[in-house]
């Protein structure tokens, strides 16, 4: 950390990020790494974005909310990555406490519009596989921009009501945040009173943001077995589950790092091991989102070939 720099934070009272502190040597190499994740999460998100917008072979339901968990991915990566390449490449570099304060209130209010989108797709695929006849008259595209609203908006309040809580609280010299970002984990550990009931009422709001969705989404996957296993056709069986099997492998990485973090916001992890956790779902998976769409998807595949060779025809 340069000297002057924090020194000058510190003063200011702005928060200092920390980021891999272990590894001093490695810092250079890994912004460049995370520069390249970020490139790639950028383009690989505005084109599946782009392709889902104007292709005439992307109509589908699924493709309209595939869309809206593209733009939450270039929104939560726009608000992340740009500050964690700033504290590798320049370390003692502050934040204030109102950039701090609206980085936490875009990250929740991303993560929990993450949430509801992944159960929202997956009641799309219920639907589409157990009401096959009468998925058209039910999943309207009124209905779908209805969703996908309330997607967008379902998590503003929440993340806003403890974005203000948290802020209220004071916070201890030195302001360091041993962290990717300015996440609720190591503010509450400079908060200098009391935070049981912050930490209370955040558990019982992450459980319902966080577990219902999944709850849903695990539902929805029940029926959608259930059905499946009824099919007389093998080759039916598997064009079913190939429908959602892109689906699943974002719900497991996202979920699965998510709710590690989050269910336990001030619990005993080390900050080197919560950064490491924290990569999963701020760097690896909005980058990998786009590329598992793509390549287990034929008719994507087949919208990025009619984008490149405009003379292609899109199925009717």
């Amino acid at each position: 950390m340069r000297a002057p720099e924090a020194n000058q934070s510190r003063a200011r009272g702005d928060f200092v990020l920390v980021v891999f502190a272990h590894v001093p040597a490695l810092r250079p190499l890994l912004a460049a790494l995370f520069l390249l994740a970020f490139a790639l999460t950028l383009l690989g998100n505005a084109l599946i974005a782009l392709l889902t917008a104007r292709d005439a072979g992307l109509r589908a339901p699924m493709y309209f909310f595939l869309r809206q968990l593209a733009l939450v991915e270039i929104c939560y990566s726009l608000d992340v990555m740009p500050r964690l390449l700033a504290a590798l490449l320049r370390p003692g570099l502050g934040v204030s406490p109102a950039g701090c304060a609206l980085q936490l209130l875009l990250v929740l209010s991303s993560v929990s519009t993450e949430c509801f989108l992944l159960a929202v797709m997956a009641w799309d695929r219920y639907v589409a596989i157990c009401r096959p006849l009468r998925y058209g008259a039910v999943v309207s595209p009124r209905l779908c921009r209805l969703l996908a609203a309330a997607c967008w908006l379902a998590g503003l309040p929440v993340a806003l009501v403890f974005t203000l809580w948290l802020f209220g609280f004071p916070f201890c010299r030195p302001r360091i945040l041993r962290h990717l970002f300015c996440d609720i984990s190591p503010l509450l550990s400079l908060a200098c009173a009391d935070t049981r009931l912050f930490e209370a009422n955040m558990f019982a709001a992450t459980v319902l943001v966080i577990m219902v969705p999944f709850g849903l989404i695990v539902a929805s996957y029940v029926g959608v077995l259930a059905a499946v296993l009824r099919m007389p056709s093998a080759t039916g069986r598997r064009k079913a589950l190939s429908t959602c099997a892109s689906h699943l492998l974002v719900v497991v990485l996202f979920f699965g790092t998510t709710g590690v973090i989050h269910l336990r916001p001030k619990a005993s992890y080390s900050p080197e091991s919560k950064q490491t956790v924290s990569l999963s779902y701020t760097v690896v998976t909005p980058m990998l989102n786009p590329l598992i769409y793509s390549l287990r998807n034929k008719e994507v595949k087949a919208a990025l070939g009619r984008l490149c060779c405009p003379g292609r025809r899109a199925p009717p």
